[in-house]
């Protein structure tokens, strides 16, 4: 069974249909940039242009990079337009895309429901934290295989700061760090996280998640089991048509 998956980002905007017998894309994926500012106009153009891109005229699951309450209100809006805040998403989407079924859902709810299930989490128990480190830092948490939903563990504050603003991928990128360096401030934030939740497992996700050998070597004194996202990138656009299919 093939649902069309789409992972909205704060920089940018890729899907492609998705085998949900395997967890996997069965075409390329196809990529836009997200326009700036993202504004709920602008990121459904942008939408619209990937759906089209292949023809797909069936049901389309999609991510939003902040609290989705309901299946369709967005609640936060850290890395896009403030514009998007108690904006109902489903009925945007589906306006723009010409009537077609759409399920909105958290990015990193969706990117952590995909690797429970073809990942890096399957068969696994106990408490399980993903995280995607991107534009910002993404979470999903999971109790023995049950998704605790809109976490948003990436505006925990550390250290006097959005712990988004100083450990994410972005961060390294703006200020230049180096793999070594950014892997400090990723152990911090990781303890800090780790004394809140004491997880089993901490599954690192994002664009980082295919550069794990740079930064994971230098991450030290974490009790739990840290991995990368063995979906890589490609997580929340396998996860986004799996929550189309739940409806």
């Amino acid at each position: 069974m093939q649902i069309f998956g789409l992972d909205i980002g704060g920089s940018g905007i890729k899907g492609a249909p998705v085998d949900l017998d395997k967890g996997d894309l069965t075409q390329e994926r196809h990529k836009v940039f997200t326009p700036h500012p993202a504004t709920p106009d602008g990121v459904a153009d942008g939408v619209k242009q990937v759906v089209d891109h292949f023809g797909w005229t069936g049901p389309v699951g999609l991510t939003f990079p902040g609290v989705v309450t309901g299946g369709s209100t967005i609640r936060t809006a850290a890395n896009v337009d403030k514009s998007w805040i108690d904006t109902d998403a489903r009925a945007l989407f589906s306006e723009r895309l010409g009537g077609l079924p759409v399920t909105v859902v958290n990015d990193a709810d969706a990117a952590g429901v995909a690797e429970m299930n073809f990942g890096a989490g399957k068969d696994r128990k106990g408490t399980v934290i993903l995280l995607t480190f991107g534009t910002g830092i993404g979470s999903a948490v999971f109790v023995d295989g049950v998704l605790v939903p809109n976490t948003e563990l990436g505006h925990l504050e550390l250290h006097g700061h959005d712990a988004e603003k100083k450990a994410s991928s972005k961060a390294r990128e703006d200020e230049e760090l180096t793999w070594e360096h950014w892997a400090h401030r990723v152990q911090k934030y990781l303890a800090h996280v780790e004394m809140l939740f004491s997880p089993e497992l901490f599954i690192i996700g994002g664009g980082v998640s295919r550069k794990a050998q740079k930064f994971l070597p230098h991450i030290e004194g974490i009790k739990a089991e840290i991995v990368p996202a063995q979906l890589q990138n490609n997580a929340g656009i396998v996860g986004a048509a799996m929550r189309a299919v739940e409806g």
